[in-house]
């Protein structure tokens, strides 16, 4: 980790360019801008000491989406790169749950827009998106246009499988074939790992419209954006072999978890990656269609 100095109107990094490290403010203030310097420049929030900002270069080859503006002299910034995730977490364990939540509310606005653009696509009213909606595409498609891929959280959990499975562990519940373990549209504050078993994730589960989306086993996630957000669920979750054995995590176990177990706590944070790297690249798939059907 390293201590940074900047002063008023200093540019910490720019819209779309790619790095390998995010920030914690220290003391001082910044500020987001989208466009920056350009004649429709627009100011997106103002970040003060303790906040995080520019953690997914570090979980995602992504590019900034904004610049990075200080707005005090002798603001003082600390820089996290990817080797010093565990130390940073060690000495700052409340931010675990903060990263996650940057992620998670990436994933959230970042479906909402790829919603909107499916929509489009799908319309048949319409030969073309809104110029609004066209202007976010082009943008989009010129930042994220020859991101890399990165490594998947499959093959990461691979690499990290033995003390995933087999280091500490939170609460641990066995369920018998057909139990619900949640239902669309409840409201609650855990996940779930899956030590052995299977789970299948259902919409409009039991009724005539019931579709399974998937089937998730062993060393698989699920349930985090309820964890993290405490929204309703999107999906009820069944599971599907006898004695399916899952482990429950709530926030606060969080930072104990990490202590005794910072592989798993990390796969959890690359899992969310990875699930905003998926819906990346199907938002991509869209607004490179409706670009073509535009002619841009």
């Amino acid at each position: 980790m390293e201590q940074l100095q900047f002063n008023k109107g200093d540019v910490v990094f720019r819209e779309g360019q790619y790095g390998d490290c995010f920030y914690q403010i220290n003391s001082g203030a910044v500020e987001t801008v989208v466009r920056f310097g350009e004649a429709d420049e627009q100011k997106l929030a103002e970040l003060k000491a303790g906040d995080l900002f520019g953690e997914m270069a570090v979980f995602e080859a992504y590019p900034r989406s904004a610049t990075i503006v200080v707005k005090e002299d002798g603001t003082r910034l600390t820089r996290i790169s990817e080797k010093d995730i565990n130390a940073f977490f060690a000495k700052n364990p409340g931010m675990i749950l903060e990263v996650m939540r940057h992620l998670s509310s990436r994933i959230r606005e970042l479906t909402l827009e790829y919603n909107e653009a499916k929509a489009a696509l799908d319309s048949a009213e319409s030969a073309k998106a809104s110029e609004s909606l066209m202007s976010r595409i082009l943008r989009f498609l010129s930042f994220g246009r020859g991101a890399a891929s990165g490594e998947s959280a499959e093959a990461i959990r691979e690499k990290n499988a033995v003390s995933v499975r087999e280091g500490y562990h939170c609460r641990v519940q066995s369920y018998s074939t057909g139990t619900v373990i949640f239902r669309e549209g409840e409201t609650a504050n855990c996940m779930y790992d899956i030590h052995w078993g299977k789970v299948g994730i259902f919409t409009g589960y039991g009724t005539d419209h019931q579709n399974l989306l998937t089937e998730l086993t062993v060393n698989q996630f699920f349930g985090e954006m309820g964890m993290i957000e405490e929204e309703p669920r999107s999906a009820t979750a069944v599971a599907l072999e006898n004695n399916t054995t899952l482990e429950v995590i709530y926030p606060e176990d969080l930072e104990e978890l990490f202590s005794k177990n910072p592989a798993k706590v990390e796969m959890i944070i690359r899992h969310l990656s990875y699930r905003l790297r998926r819906l990346t690249d199907d938002y991509m798939d869209v607004c490179d269609q409706l670009a073509r059907r535009a002619g841009k």
